[in-house]
């Protein structure tokens, strides 16, 4: 079977999951250009000069040259991030090379990335960084002001991650879905919806769910799960907290609180899979997975989407500190050692993100 013909046999995506994916680019693009930006300001701040600053990649559709810097300010055709091109950096050899290029070269001039003082090369690797952090910590507080944190008292009608093969999964609810209605009866809070759920092992209960304004009708029959001296019903999904929007001041301690958070349970993770690569490897994700994490995350709401875009800034910004690029966004932990020992680094370029294992109760 050709390619071709295999294309067209396979299902074309829905436009809510077209939706989907653009919203992803799009937060994708800006947490990555946003890097990119704190390497061209400090880089500009040094008196480094800026080639080309590219929000997306391949066939350029618009630009526009500084008269001032000679920067070629572009707009791509993919928008899936950007880049910045400093002189100095070719992007295919590392830092020692460079810079044993530089010192031989008999046209060597000061605005070359590679004629700046270590502490001055130093700043501009960590300004990408930096700006993911301080990226991360704007969008938490932006989200507690403007959607809210979640509660941990009150939950929605909503569906959350239902478990494969359970009885929620296997009646074709998905996440998002809102119930609205079993047997006949409005489930007004989330507690009430639980309620009659556990309430009713083995027994099938007829439940009403809305998605995306349509409304369905479908008989789930609860699974009986012992619990202590009791049998209670699971449908197998994780509840959806409400979210209360705080006011700033609340905001800023909170998002503090949970940037921290991110930071060590990035690390943690980073320890977990450089300690033990076998057992740990397969819950690392690219692009493709991090795109349907975040297809998951949109139907849970605009406050854990936005969660998830601050953790991947904070992902972006971790790894562009470790020792795994070559080029001018190499990390400063072996900065120093390439610089002056002229260390080689065989590793290939690769963004991966962990995403966090949450382990709540089933309902």
């Amino acid at each position: 079977m050709s390619v071709l013909t295999l294309a067209l046999t396979l299902p074309l995506p829905t436009a809510d999951a077209l939706g989907k994916i653009v919203i992803f680019l799009l937060m994708l693009s800006i947490l990555v250009v946003l890097h990119e930006a704190g390497h061209f300001l400090v880089a500009r701040r040094n008196g480094v000069r800026v080639n080309d600053f590219a929000v997306g990649f391949g066939p350029t559709l618009l630009k526009w040259t500084s008269p001032r810097s000679g920067t070629n300010y572009r707009i791509n055709l993919l928008p899936i991030g950007g880049y910045c091109a400093m002189k100095g950096e070719d992007g295919q050899t590392n830092e020692a090379e460079q810079q044993r290029e530089f010192r031989a070269s008999t046209r060597a001039t000061d605005d070359n990335f590679q004629s700046k003082s270590p502490r001055q090369r130093l700043s501009i690797v960590v300004a990408g960084p930096i700006a993911n952090f301080i990226l991360a910590f704007a969008i938490l507080v932006m989200a507690a002001v403007s959607f809210g944190i979640a509660s941990d008292r009150e939950f929605t009608t909503k569906i959350g991650p239902l478990s494969p093969g359970s009885p929620g999964a296997r009646a074709g609810l998905q996440v998002g879905d809102d119930v609205v209605a079993i047997d006949g009866i409005a489930t007004t809070t989330g507690d009430a919806m639980v309620n009659k759920i556990r309430s009713s092992p083995g027994k099938p209960l007829r439940v009403t769910y809305r998605r995306h304004g349509i409304s369905t009708d479908v008989t789930i029959v609860p699974k009986p799960v012992h619990e202590g001296n009791k049998t209670i019903g699971q449908f197998g999904f994780i509840r959806i907290p409400e979210f209360r929007r705080v006011s700033p001041l609340r905001a800023v301690p909170i998002a503090a609180t949970e940037f921290l958070g991110m930071v060590q349970m990035q690390l943690t993770g980073y320890g977990q899979l450089i300690g033990h690569p076998a057992q740990y490897g397969s819950q690392v994700s690219g692009v493709i997975g991090m795109e349907r994490a975040a297809s998951v995350y949109q139907d849970l709401g605009w406050a854990p989407y936005l969660q998830l875009a601050a953790m991947i800034s904070v992902a972006l910004g971790l790894l562009n500190l470790l020792p795994f690029r070559r080029s001018m966004a190499a990390a400063p932990f072996s900065f120093w050692l390439r610089c002056y020992a002229g260390g080689r680094s065989n590793l290939k370029k690769k963004r991966s993100y962990t995403l966090p294992d949450s382990r709540f109760s089933w309902y």
